[in-house]
C-alpha cells in the first residue's frame, strides 16, 4: 500500500485518482474523521492500495500542533492494517515537517531520494539531522534502508563529483541504481499509466524495476512475498476491513 502524505497530492493523481475525488484522504485520518479503513481504495496498479492526499494536509502541522502524541497518530492507524500488507510505503512531502516526522516515527525503515546536486546534498544532511533529533527526543529508532540518486544527469561533471561524495561518505547505504532523467517518467502520469506501462523498455523503466529489486532485498523479503504464501496484496479491500470491524 502506499500512503501518500503530500498535499500536492502527486503520487495520488499518478495513480489514477482525479483531483475532484481524492477525498476521503490521509488527512481525514489523521484528523480522526473516519478509521484507517475507510480510507482505503485500490490504484491503477494490480496489487497496489492507496491512502491518497489532499490539500486539506497542507494545515496539518497548525491542526495538530496542540494534540498530546500527534507524531504518533500515523502509527498508531497503521497499525491496524499492518498485517494486511507485505510493504507500506509513505510518500512525504519534500518539506522537513510534521508529517514527515510521523512518517518516521511509524517507518522500520526509510529511503532518501536525492538529486546530486549541491543545494540537495545539504537537504540530505539537513534531513540526516533531523533523524537524530527524532531518535534522541521521541526515542525511535530507524534504519535508513538507503538513498536513490534521482534526476541523475551523468553528462555533468558536478553531477559526477557530488555523486561520488555522496557514495564516499554513506558507502553500502547508496543503492547502486541511479535513476537517470528521463522524459518519459514524466509522460507516464499524464496518461494514467505508470512508466512501467507506458514505456516498459525505457531507461526509467528499467532502473526502477532495478530499484524495486533492490528494496526487496534490504527489507530481506522473499520471493513470492513471504515464502510460499499466496501475496497477501491480492487480497480485497473488503476481505481487508471485515478484519478490522
Amino acid at each position: 500500500m502506499l500512503i501518500d502524505l503530500d498535499s500536492q497530492s502527486s503520487a495520488s493523481v499518478s495513480l489514477g485518482i482525479p483531483w475532484s475525488k481524492l477525498a476521503p484522504s490521509i488527512a481525514d485520518v489523521l484528523y480522526q474523521k473516519i478509521p484507517i479503513h475507510q480510507a482505503i481504495r485500490r490504484s491503477i496498479l494490480p496489487g497496489l492500495d492507496l491512502i491518497t492526499a489532499d490539500i486539506e494536509l497542507a494545515n496539518c502541522d497548525l491542526r495538530l500542533s496542540d494534540i498530546k502524541g500527534r507524531e504518533n497518530r500515523l502509527r498508531e492507524n497503521l497499525n491496524q492494517v499492518v498485517p494486511y500488507y507485505d510493504f507500506i510505503l509513505c510518500d512525504c512531502p519534500p518539506s522537513i515537517s510534521l508529517l514527515s516526522v510521523t512518517a518516521l516515527v511509524a517507518a522500520d525503515q526509510f529511503i532518501v531520494p536525492v538529486t546530486p546536486e549541491y543545494l540537495a546534498l545539504e537537504g540530505l544532511i539537513s534531513w540526516m539531522n533531523v533523524v537524530k533529533r527524532v531518535e534522541k527526543g521521541i526515542g525511535t529508532k530507524n534504519e535508513l534502508m538507503g538513498i536513490v540518486l534521482t534526476l541523475v544527469n551523468p553528462d555533468l561533471e558536478d553531477t559526477q563529483k557530488i555523486s561520488g561524495l555522496i557514495r564516499g561518505h554513506y558507502t553500502h547505504k547508496v543503492f547502486q541504481t541511479e535513476i537517470l532523467k528521463d522524459g518519459l517518467l514524466t509522460q507516464a502520469p499524464s496518461y494514467g499509466k505508470s512508466i512501467l506501462e507506458y514505456a516498459p523498455t525505457s531507461p526509467g523503466a528499467k532502473a526502477y524495476a532495478q530499484l524495486a529489486n533492490e528494496v526487496i532485498q534490504r527489507a530481506g523479503i522473499p520471493c513470492p512475498a513471504r515464502g510460499d504464501r499466496v501475496c497477501e496484496c491480492d487480497q480485497s479491500i473488503e476481505h481487508i476491513k471485515r478484519g478490522l470491524l
